[in-house]
């Protein structure tokens, strides 16, 4: 046979083998996944969307009024609180993972683990438990006035009810966020550039503030970016202490006013503020150009301390640890045990069974949507695909209460549309289906938590080769087998830990939960909220210990991540 021969009669093998651009298997395969990509990533961006049309083409007289009355302090507060939780963050995170990066001192491999501790505990939490510690008929000032005599006006005592006490709690939660960055770009900095700032002249000091920080700053301020966005999206902390920002506008308008235009106008300017940090963020990672050479891996020169600097270092790490964690959780445990006789333990099995409930199922479509996405993005990484990646993940920047806004209106017209359709067609009424079920909620979870899903499984996604698809599809598996046999069992880390982080955020959520749950149906959360709403602070221990427990799951995580990062390891 000539060889003319032989290339005609291999074009057709070469064609079905062909995984490249143009009309081969991949190519369509491609298209296939692109278009339920899209749609999963409209969904989840439907909450912004829907908030940014309500907002514009509602009535702008009511923007005027709001102008003049509750915008600017919303807006003040609301800022203001955000930067003194960065300050406080800063503080610590940066100031703990220094020490224990860099420095020498007693307990140094207890903190370095026990630092992230405080991440179990959603800010209400520790705003419950140190209220009945603190306020005036709590243990501390009755002690106090027992003590010393004092009657209620002999003495000044800090009001935790304040935007002070709101920011404390938010920064002793928030910081763990700073200190995982600081200390994981801290690790995998080279030495080389600090043995060269030495051999110039400089100190110890002298190389931490100009050459490591400086350095480390990408990720600082991702860190602190986080912190910031979680603390313009919180609502419970500063509802309980009567904090007036974006966040409880947007409950209060919604609620109290009944006016969903005024709730659709606060909520655009929340995502606003927290667009505008995402792009801050954004930019200042892309101004910055330190690159490192040398020896990367090398273990970083540390400082050893001894005495009473030891004994220092090792109190400065230790008090966000004790009031970020150990104090909380031992008031939480008291509070429990005093009020569990008139409990009604057999009350809150059903709560339980609400929160686990939404929480698996949750964590199992927002995994199974971002490994939807993600394929879609590995098979076709142009454009368009991108695009739909970053649209799907625009709900991490949009709290909780801007979501439940957002998709009030799109869920009751769709359920409207279809009972009017099913009423004429079939001559029967679906009723509620989406708002007057777990439905709307579930969505949104999906647009809010999709960013975590997405992170995962783009990271998973990353240490599998390319071949293993071509090698799928030459075997007769089509692109669904290809993610159900190949792709899903040998991601089953990086999903777990995507389902992982999804459940326990799931389960702490407050205001989406609060505004969107069908009509008696209530979860440890809203539990949680509303006992504290009552001032029954007692009763609302036991909830709140049990998000807490949830909420250790992902630490003991991130410390056995930490542990394998340690230099030398």
């Amino acid at each position: 046979m000539s060889q003319s021969s032989l290339e005609a009669a291999s074009v057709p093998l070469l064609r079905r083998l062909r995984f490249g651009r143009g009309r081969g298997p991949r190519a369509a395969s491609s298209r296939g996944l692109t278009w339920p990509a899209w749609a999963l990533a409209a969904l989840c961006a439907l909450p912004a969307i829907s908030v940014a049309v309500s907002a514009v083409t509602g009535d702008w007289s009511l923007w005027s009024l709001l102008m003049a009355t509750v915008l600017p302090r919303y807006a003040w507060t609301t800022v203001e609180l955000a930067l003194l939780v960065a300050a406080g963050s800063l503080l610590m995170g940066v100031g703990s993972a220094v020490l224990v990066t860099a420095c020498r001192f007693p307990g140094r491999r207890f903190f370095e683990v026990a630092l992230i501790a405080p991440l179990a505990f959603p800010a209400y939490v520790l705003a419950y438990a140190y209220t009945w510690a603190l306020d005036h008929p709590g243990p501390v000032q009755s002690g106090l006035r027992a003590l010393m005599g004092w009657g209620p006006r002999d003495y000044w005592f800090p009001e935790i009810r304040s935007l002070g006490g709101a920011a404390l709690m938010l920064s002793l939660v928030l910081y763990p966020y700073v200190y995982l960055l600081t200390r994981a770009a801290l690790i995998h900095q080279s030495v080389t550039a600090a043995q060269v700032a030495r051999t110039l002249g400089l100190g110890p000091w002298g190389v931490l503030f100009r050459v490591t920080l400086p350095m480390a700053r990408p990720a600082i301020v991702g860190g602190l970016a986080l912190a910031m966005m979680e603390t313009i999206a919180d609502f419970g902390a500063v509802s309980h202490f009567g904090v007036q920002t974006f966040a409880t506008g947007v409950y209060r308008a919604w609620f109290s006013m009944g006016d969903r235009v005024a709730a659709a106008q606060l909520s655009l300017c929340l995502l606003s503020l927290a667009v505008a940090l995402v792009a801050l963020e954004r930019a200042q990672r892309g101004r910055a150009r330190r690159h490192q050479a040398g020896r990367r891996y090398e273990r970083l020169t540390e400082v050893a301390l001894s005495g009473w600097q030891g004994r220092a270092a090792a109190l400065a790490c230790a008090v966000p640890v004790a009031f970020g964690f150990a104090v909380p959780l031992g008031m939480l445990g008291w509070m429990a045990w005093s009020s569990w006789s008139g409990l009604g333990v057999e009350r809150y099995w059903g709560f339980a069974a609400n929160t686990l409930m939404l929480s698996a199922s949750a964590a199992a479509l927002v995994m199974g949507a971002a490994l939807l996405i993600g394929y879609a993005v590995r098979l076709a990484p142009g454009p368009g695909a991108k695009a739909a990646q970053l649209a799907a993940s625009v709900g991490y920047a949009a709290p909780g209460s801007v979501i439940a806004v957002g998709l009030l209106g799109p869920l009751a017209f769709t359920d409207n549309a279809v009972d009017a359709w099913a009423r004429e067609a079939l001559g029967v009424s679906t009723g509620l289906i989406l708002t007057g079920t777990v439905g709307g909620i579930l969505l949104a979870y999906l647009s809010r938590f999709m960013a975590a899903g997405l992170n995962a499984v783009s990271a998973g996604f990353e240490g599998l080769g390319p071949n293993l698809d071509s090698s799928a599809r030459v075997l007769g598996c089509n692109v669904w087998g290809v993610v159900a046999r190949v792709h899903a069992p040998l991601l089953r880390g990086s999903l777990l830990t995507g389902a992982l982080i999804v459940f326990v955020d799931v389960t702490k959520e407050l205001p989406a939960t609060l505004m969107l749950r069908p009509f008696d149906f209530d979860t440890l959360a809203v539990q949680a909220y509303r006992l504290a709403s009552d001032e029954r602070l007692t009763e609302a221990a036991a909830p709140s210990l049990a998000i807490a427990a949830v909420g250790m799951a992902p630490v003991l995580l991130l410390a056995r991540s930490i542990r394998k990062s340690r230099p030398g390891s």
